[in-house]
């Protein structure tokens, strides 16, 4: 074996361990802490401030898109949330499609890195692309394509042995009700421990982590190996040249590519060192922070199958459209 393909390999299995370790940590505390937020907000609350009935609902998700350091993956867990707590569609998309992209470390390396003019521009496309994305799925009622496992809690303080069941919370006790053998309810009061709460969300969080972890191995042992064997010199020979096709095949690499902030845009600074044009920069920073394809596998656990291809024709789109729209103007 060459001492290329094992430094390669190398790379790779570096990768996978540093991701995996990562984005297992990143699922538990944001799960835990969304968990948290539920037990403490009210569904209705949240229903209110991220309602798709009025245009702040948007916005709101848009701005809380923008001040949440997650991940593409790291998205997940409070889609999940906001899934449950019946949220707008549309504002949960604009989340889903914004927080990624609009990612504060983004935007500050951004500006280090290229200037104020590279990253003034780039929030402005991510989020007017992901409201405008948002609304519009909302009125394609691309919400029928929510798998309906999705929006079931796991909450399992709900123990009844008959199998209608329901709950009511108060403080410091809950009131649960039970279906009885002649269908009539009973209710049943019973001491609510704080120590038993923090249990109760932890069993949550665990129960979300365990169906979700096997898409989570399989997203980063293929993005790892794609990490680890496509050099750097084969992007900017293929995305970096002055040709038509340059911006599409960088936003299309990006996808595969998953890279976190913290390391896609020093690759991207040394790819322009390079002679990638801009525009290509632009496509393989949206592709790359705003999927990859370990949330796309993650999200086949709660979309079917048309809305995880609207979903890439977004990003793919906003990618795009992006380098083309940056060469026009800047380049």
């Amino acid at each position: 074996m060459s001492n290329e393909i094992v430094t390669m390999l190398r790379d790779a299995l570096d990768m996978f361990a540093f991701l995996a370790v990562e984005l297992i940590i990143l699922f538990l505390v944001i799960s835990y802490i969304v968990g948290i937020l539920q037990e403490f907000l009210a569904p209705e609350k949240i229903q209110s401030i991220l309602s798709s009935r009025n245009g702040k609902g948007y916005v709101v998700a848009a701005l809380l898109g923008a001040i949440t350091p997650f991940c593409s993956c790291s998205t997940i867990p409070f889609l999940k949330g906001l899934l449950r707590a019946r949220a707008g569609f549309g504002p949960m998309m604009v989340f889903l499609f914004g927080s990624p992209l609009l990612n504060p470390v983004i935007i500050g390396l951004l500006v280090i890195t290229f200037g104020w003019q590279v990253a003034v521009f780039y929030f402005l496309v991510a989020m007017t692309v992901s409201v405008v994305a948002g609304y519009t799925l909302e009125k394609l009622d691309f919400e029928r394509y929510v798998k309906p496992e999705a929006y079931e809690s796991t909450d399992s303080s709900q123990n009844c042995e008959t199998s209608c069941c329901d709950s009511k919370k108060q403080e410091p006790q809950v009131t649960v009700l039970c279906c009885s053998t002649d269908g009539s309810a009973t209710a049943d009061v019973v001491e609510k421990k704080e120590s038993n709460r923090w249990v109760r969300i932890w069993l949550s969080t665990w129960k979300d982590f365990k169906q979700i972890f096997p898409y989570l191995m399989m997203g980063v042992a293929i993005g790892s190996f794609i990490y680890g064997f496509i050099p750097t010199d084969f992007i900017a020979h293929y995305a970096g040249n002055g040709m038509w096709y340059a911006i599409p095949v960088a936003a299309v690499i990006g996808i595969p590519l998953y890279i976190r902030a913290e390391a896609v845009i020093p690759l991207s600074a040394a790819l322009v060192q390079k002679g990638m044009a801009l525009g290509s920069v632009m496509a393989l920073i949206i592709g790359s922070a705003g999927a990859s394809l370990t949330e796309v596998i993650l999200l086949k656990s709660i979309f079917k199958n048309q809305m995880i291809a609207a979903f890439l024709f977004v990003i793919l789109s906003m990618a795009m459209g992006a380098g083309f729209l940056y060469s026009a103007t800047f380049g």
